[in-house]
């Protein structure tokens, strides 16, 4: 299975879409927060995908929650913005709580840093901010063999 990982699209509906036909094997679409309009606008789009979103700091008055998990393939998948668990100064809060979560895979943005990381048994993936010239967006490919992460560039 192919998870496109997205972040901090900040209203940047046309970057959203290119990443989501680049990606036509993705069959779930994670957005981790700073674009719930133009999430909503490719979900309407892309009606065979599946959408699953958190809020960001900068979704104002969104109703969306700021914490999401899921099972996938087996695996238990943690996803938030990163802003409640203070991400721009370190990772020590947000991989507690995927730990608490018995998460095997860690997905946040807010940073607009890309990052890909392995911690005992944790995949950490930052698509870093799909926003702009340098946008970059994640993958996560579940298969038998194991877990794969990438960060790729949206142009």
């Amino acid at each position: 299975m192919r998870i496109l990982v997205v972040s901090d699209t900040h209203h940047d509906a046309f970057a959203l879409r290119a990443a989501i036909r680049r990606q036509p094997k993705a069959e779930v679409v994670i957005h981790l927060g700073d674009g719930e309009e133009e999430a909503a606008l490719a979900r309407a789009e892309f009606p065979e995908k599946m959408f699953l979103q958190v809020r960001g700091n900068c979704d104002w008055g969104s109703m969306l929650p700021s914490v999401g998990e899921i099972t996938l393939e087996g695996k238990r998948i943690f996803y938030t913005h990163g802003h409640v668990y203070n991400v721009k100064y370190g990772l020590y809060q947000i991989v507690c709580a995927a730990r608490e979560r018995k998460a095997d895979i860690l997905l946040f943005g807010h940073t607009h840093n890309a990052l890909q990381e392995y911690d005992e048994g944790l995949y950490i993936l930052n698509p870093g901010t799909l926003h702009g010239s340098e946008g970059t967006f994640g993958i996560v490919d579940i298969t038998p063999a194991g877990i794969v992460t990438n960060v790729l560039r949206a142009f």
